[in-house]
């Protein structure tokens, strides 16, 4: 465990006090202090709608506190809006990133703050500001890269260089590793330590203790709108700072277990290659089997053909070649199944993108919850969709998978991630399908939560059921799985039981090492 960095014990970057803000019934704060000392990297934790994002949206002048006081430095602070943080020196980078897709880096780096109109010039002036804060902070990006082509780690790294072009001293990152992969993540906490060196006062938000243990200095607890608990890093345990979010003991790793009790092969594919819109190969020749009363997990480093694997076993997309049996049924390359399909022949799938792939952002929480499934019988007759039953069951779902705030009629942003990720599971689990396919299970989601997943996809796989997991964090794949695939360069590069595997063979293979 890292101590952390030495801190001036006085000057305080951020003095938060006795801050409230509610939505409607809802106290999002309720007289939240929040004392951030200069130049350290101080950790907010706690449970999905526990205030974190809420505090930090009040302090960046997204929302207005409905009560106490804010100081920045010292100096009492009025912030109303986005404009009024940044010119306190506080900068903001939002989980999703805030970036425009079709302009290069730099000129995302300038939009808004362009020193004058004569943009040519300008260019010239911020490419060489830009240029000496990337050598002087290590956040190399490719000025001239269009956004949609650069990888997610350099869309992070274009984000901080934007705030602090425009002159944070403080900066405020929400769930910064959530789409990263390891390696992307030591590089960025690599950036963070040394900007922290420079003076820069970072906030973090995040639900990996592992990485509040690793950078912090300082943590804060909330939950339920309040702060219950702060203390120097020094001083914390993830086991406590686990209980102190959620309010009990959590049990997340590996469970006493008996050996699986297997069934027969539900799903087999054999030979399965993809070919992407430019004729890249994505998976190449990749053969695997489910079988009932079994999690299987797929670890790899992101990009590795993992995605492609879950779309196809999906049918979200064709094959170039391959075949695959899925509860008897045979499906070749060219007559492929469909989503629908492979519904009615009882395979779910949780996508890795639950925005862009699982959820209808803007429908209600029961339009999502119904969605892929409101032809069946128990939701609509003779061609008419019954809302009355869908609202009924999402309110059913809604109280069994614990999604908070129990209420099926908003709109399905207005849930946080973690209880977006429970609805889609329950719509998907509430089929009791035979086959399980789950991306990413708790990508951005609390430890809470996470415990109430992990114990949904044992449930199902006590059930009969045949569960495999894609999941980029190594730990959830090891204490889920009862056997693990690991995936390098679109090819199968090691099969492992669980009880051999070990962080370090994971490791070797994920990087195409079989020795």
């Amino acid at each position: 465990m890292q101590l952390g960095h030495a801190v001036n014990a006085v000057a305080m970057a951020v003095r938060m006090t006795g801050i409230q803000k509610r939505f409607g019934a809802v106290a999002a704060n309720a007289d939240v202090d929040l004392s951030v000392r200069a130049g350290t990297v101080h950790g907010i934790v706690g449970e999905n709608g526990a205030g974190k994002s809420t505090l930090m949206s009040v302090l960046y002048g997204f929302y207005q506190a409905d009560g106490g006081s804010i100081e920045v430095f010292g100096e009492p602070a009025s912030i109303h809006n986005a404009d009024d943080a940044i010119a306190l020196g506080i900068g903001m980078v939002h989980q999703h990133f805030m970036l425009v897709d079709t302009l290069t880096a730099l000129e995302n780096v300038m939009l808004g703050a362009e020193p004058h109109w004569l943009l040519g010039s300008a260019d010239a002036v911020v490419r060489r500001q830009v240029t000496a804060l990337m050598q002087s902070t290590g956040l190399l990006v490719a000025l001239d890269t269009p956004v949609a082509t650069l990888p997610v780690g350099d869309r992070q790294r274009l984000e901080i260089l934007k705030a602090l072009y425009r002159g944070a001293k403080v900066l405020i990152l929400d769930e910064p590793t959530a789409v990263l992969t390891p390696q992307e993540t030591d590089q960025l906490f690599d950036v963070l330590r040394l900007l922290r060196e420079q003076g820069t006062t970072i906030l973090l938000i995040t639900h990996k203790l592992k990485e509040v243990m690793r950078l912090c200095d300082q943590v804060t607890v909330m939950r339920a709108g309040r702060v219950v608990h702060e203390l120097p890093i020094a001083n914390a345990t993830i086991e406590g700072l686990a209980e102190a979010m959620v309010g009990r003991k959590v049990q997340m790793g590996r469970m006493n277990e008996t050996p699986p009790q297997l069934g027969e092969v539900l799903l087999n594919a054999v030979g399965i290659t993809v070919r992407d819109a430019l004729n890249v190969v994505r998976l190449a020749g990749v053969s695997l089997s489910l079988r009932g009363g079994e999690i299987v997990g797929v670890a790899g480093v992101s990009g590795n053909g993992q995605s492609e694997l879950l779309d196809v076993l999906s049918g979200m997309i064709d094959p170039a070649d391959g075949e695959m049996s899925l509860v008897g049924k045979t499906f070749k390359a060219g007559s492929w199944l469909d989503p629908h399909c492979a519904r009615l022949l009882g395979l779910a799938h949780v996508p890795e993108d639950r925005h862009a792939r699982a959820m209808v952002m803007d429908f209600a929480a029961w339009e999502s919850a119904v969605l892929g499934y409101e032809g069946l019988p128990e939701y609509a007759s003779g061609g008419w969709m019954d809302h009355r039953a869908m609202h009924k069951a999402t309110a059913a779902m809604m109280e069994r998978f614990d999604v908070r705030p129990r209420n099926p009629d908003l709109s399905s942003r207005s849930f946080s991630g973690g209880n977006q990720q429970k609805l889609v599971l329950a719509r998907e689990i509430g089929q009791s399908p035979r086959v399980l396919l789950v991306g990413q299970p708790t990508r951005g989601v609390d430890i809470g939560a996470i415990e109430f997943i992990y114990s949904q996809l044992r449930a199902m796989r006590d059930a009969g059921c045949a569960v495999l997991v894609v999941s980029s964090e190594l730990d959830e794949i090891l204490a889920l799985s009862n056997r693990v695939i690991v995936m390098n360069q679109g090819q199968v590069s090691g099969e492992l039981a669980i009880e051999d595997c070990t962080e370090a063979r994971l490791g070797l293979l994920m990087v195409g090492d079989a020795a």
